[in-house]
């Protein structure tokens, strides 16, 4: 089969498509044939050797959608030629808050779906949502989950919120506004590009602000929420955090799923005095994965900004690294 492989960490430009030995699944295991991937911003960091326990070489990527190929021993749902998702976090435990010790995802250290087949345990393949094109299942599996689990398992996203989503356009962001739009929330987002911001107003944005523009944008942000966010689901930390900490009102939810800006200088005095909670949050349960497939059952659509073929893998990686992308960026695996 053709897979899209690493064999040395170095950038997006050590991504190459080669001939290799179509997998076999195991008991326990279900291979799927896949039809579309998507990129998350992890790939990129592996590409670039900046993600723990890197082991090359690997086949990449997380996201993918396809058809039921096979079945391992003790394996026999979904039927062979189901259209399926496949859950890219494995080893969640019964416990909402718990990953057993050897959990991971799926494109790394496990060869991955930037291929044309891929095996994964049987409890990981969920069925297509029937309203979503190839191309948009492909696209919601890893951050569709993470932002599920961001916004409501932990943020407890509700319509009468105010939601401050800052540095929308990323893959997670943009599908935490879609959530906050779909649960009919008040939203007020941030981004470095007009281009993203008249975007995400299009997608049912409340409001927009542009920090480079607006270096105080998160006054701004305050005045716009009449008083403060009632929940920021954020991703950047640095002094982004500590400015969303300072502005969210009283009794206001932070949930935090990354850290793209570094460590945040925080003062307790906004968290303690306001009564915030601070909630982490990482990837998603298979609880939080199946309610996510129910929003996208529903007829919510996520944004797919581009679709590269499968042989200018480089080309789309090198987009996602430019952070220029609305969405997820997805490829055409066959």
């Amino acid at each position: 089969m053709r897979a899209i492989r690493l064999n040395e960490v170095g950038g997006p430009e050590k991504l190459h498509v080669e001939d290799v030995p179509k997998p076999v699944p195991g008991p326990g295991e279900i291979l799927v044939k896949i039809k579309r991937a998507a990129f998350n911003r992890r790939d990129v960091f592996i590409t670039q050797g900046l993600y723990p326990g890197i082991k090359v070489p690997v086949t990449p990527g997380s996201d993918g959608c396809g058809e039921v190929a096979a079945h391992g021993a003790g394996v026999g749902n979904p039927p062979v030629g189901t259209p399926v998702v496949i859950n890219p976090e494995i080893g969640w435990d019964d416990d909402p808050f718990t990953l057993t010790a050897n959990a991971s995802i799926v494109g790394m250290p496990t060869d991955g779906t930037f291929a044309e087949y891929v095996v994964v345990p049987a409890q990981n393949v969920y069925r297509k949502p029937a309203l979503l094109s190839d191309d948009e299942a492909a696209a919601i599996p890893l951050g569709g989950m993470t932002a599920y689990r961001a916004a409501f398992t932990r943020g407890q996203l509700a319509k009468d919120d105010i939601v401050l989503i800052p540095g929308v356009g990323s893959g997670v962001q943009t599908f935490v506004l879609l959530y906050a739009v779909h649960a009919g929330a008040r939203t007020i987002v941030t981004s470095g590009s007009d281009e993203k911001l008249a975007r995400a107003k299009a997608l049912g944005a409340s409001e927009g602000i542009n920090y480079k523009t607006d270096l105080d944008w998160h006054k701004s942000a305050r005045k716009l929420s009449s008083g403060g966010p009632t929940l920021v689901v954020d991703c950047n930390g640095g002094e982004v955090l500590s400015r969303c900490l300072d502005i969210a009102r009283y009794g206001a939810r932070v949930a935090i799923y990354g850290g793209t800006n570094g460590d945040a200088k925080i003062r307790p005095y906004s968290i303690f005095w306001k009564h915030l909670s601070v909630l982490g949050s990482s990837m998603g349960s298979p609880a939080d994965f199946a309610a996510m497939l129910k929003l996208f059952e529903s007829g919510l659509k996520p944004v797919v900004d581009r679709v590269y073929p499968m042989d200018e893998v480089v080309a789309a990686a090198e987009h996602v690294l430019k952070g220029d992308q609305m969405g997820k960026v997805v490829l055409a695996i066959s």
